[in-house]
């Protein structure tokens, strides 16, 4: 999953021949599971046609203030256009339209809706070798930049007049590259690892049985998307579930048992920033493993159960400055029985919710928790999607460790 996810992206395209790599632009956007407008200019539809950009951004095409073919001439507002975006990338980047931009003029759509625009501004200058090397196109990239705008460089290659140099505009891919990039880098948790357990821990009686419980792993797996999106390196250990993730973001450790997930986060705590345990580890594992399938023989069987390791508190037992936040699901004496877990194991913040919750607990999209900090500080919410709670989550650490 990209960091561009869900992103409303406006794309501006100006008169210059590189706007034939813009229908690819908008093709990559639209994988990336961002939402795309087009603004053209006026000229820029000789050299690609809003047809080809309307069917691959899934969404209408706009180059003038009008629409050209209504006879009730339905106003295109430019106003609008800039508010939806959250990121507005010109691509190609002509001279000429430069040059309007670094000097406040409006004479078509697309520069009315720049001058409109909220959001982060890219550019990507597409021209010969004499034209991007004039003073007049330094000025204006000196210009733009100045005014918060981010250039995209071009590249070197050969260009339209059969030169070879500085000028051509940069690929597609390297123009999503780079705005991912930037986002990212701006981002909270960014440089930060987050190591997050995520669903249940099967622990063997024979090769065909085992002893588990009913986590299906949504909300470490929300935990970790939510972690993701503000920039951070995720290593997410988690037990036997079918929750995917798609995000190069995102390190999934597959583990089955308690004693493997206590190896795993292990490997990892050291050089995290973050810890957060969501997954339900078995606090108890059989004695003894059979190597071949138990028969049915007595009325009743017994099995003999030993302890397995508390991962939880055994991360509190060697952490350093790492921010440590379990999770308590408790069915009685909630607050207190959580309270006593977050002293016990050295957490920094506990998070409480209840089996007697309607809409919480195991294997639904919804959870009721509560949050309890070191210093005894109970911030109670409403039942919410488990995405919801995941950002209220990482929000909290956010402020609590001023990252």
């Amino acid at each position: 999953m990209s960091i561009l996810k869900d992103k409303n992206i406006l794309l501006g395209i100006t008169a210059g021949i590189a706007a034939y790599k813009s229908a690819h632009v908008v093709r990559l956007f639209i994988k990336a599971g961002a939402n795309v407008k087009v603004v053209m200019t006026p000229a820029s539809k000789d050299f690609i046609t809003p047809l080809t950009l309307s069917t691959l951004s899934k969404n209408p095409v706009y180059s003038s203030f009008t629409d050209e073919e209504d006879d009730n001439e339905v106003w295109n507002n430019h106003v609008d256009l800039g508010l939806w975006a959250d990121v507005f990338v010109i691509a190609p980047a002509t001279a000429n339209t430069m040059a309007k931009m670094a000097n406040g003029v409006c004479d078509n759509i697309l520069l009315a809706t720049y001058l409109s625009a909220k959001c982060p501004v890219y550019f990507a200058p597409a021209m010969d070798l004499d034209m991007y090397k004039h003073q007049s196109t330094k000025a204006s990239f000196k210009k733009l930049t100045a005014y918060g705008n981010k250039l995209i460089p071009a590249g070197t290659g050969e260009l339209a007049s059969g030169l070879v140099g500085e000028g051509r505009m940069a690929e597609p891919e390297a123009i999503v590259k780079f705005i991912e990039n930037d986002i990212l880098v701006q981002l909270p948790l960014y440089g930060k690892r987050v190591l997050i357990t995520a669903g249940p821990t099967y622990e063997a009686l024979d090769p065909v049985r085992f002893i588990g419980n009913h986590s299906s792993g949504k909300m470490g797996f929300e935990i970790a998307k939510a972690a993701s999106n503000l920039g951070a390196e995720v290593v997410l250990v988690t037990g036997p579930t079918h929750q995917k993730i798609e995000n190069h973001l995102v390190a999934v450790k597959p583990v089955v048992s308690a004693e493997e997930m206590y190896k795993e986060v292990h490997k990892h705590f050291k050089s995290s920033h973050i810890a957060i345990l969501s997954a339900a580890v078995a606090d108890y594992r059989p004695k003894n493993v059979a190597d071949q399938k138990i028969k049915k023989k007595d009325t009743t069987f017994t099995i003999e159960l030993e302890k397995t390791k508390d991962i939880l508190k055994s991360l509190g037992e060697i952490k350093t400055n790492q921010f440590l936040v379990g999770f308590a699901l408790e069915t009685n004496n909630e607050l207190e029985h959580a309270k006593g877990k977050l002293k016990a194991k050295n957490l920094d913040l506990i998070v409480l919710n209840s089996l007697r919750d309607k809409g919480a607990g195991f294997g639904v999209s919804t959870n009721k928790v509560t949050f309890i900090t070191a210093n005894n500080t109970i911030i109670e919410n409403e039942l919410k999607s488990k995405a919801n709670v995941a950002k209220d989550l990482m929000e909290l650490i956010l402020k609590q460790t001023h990252a």
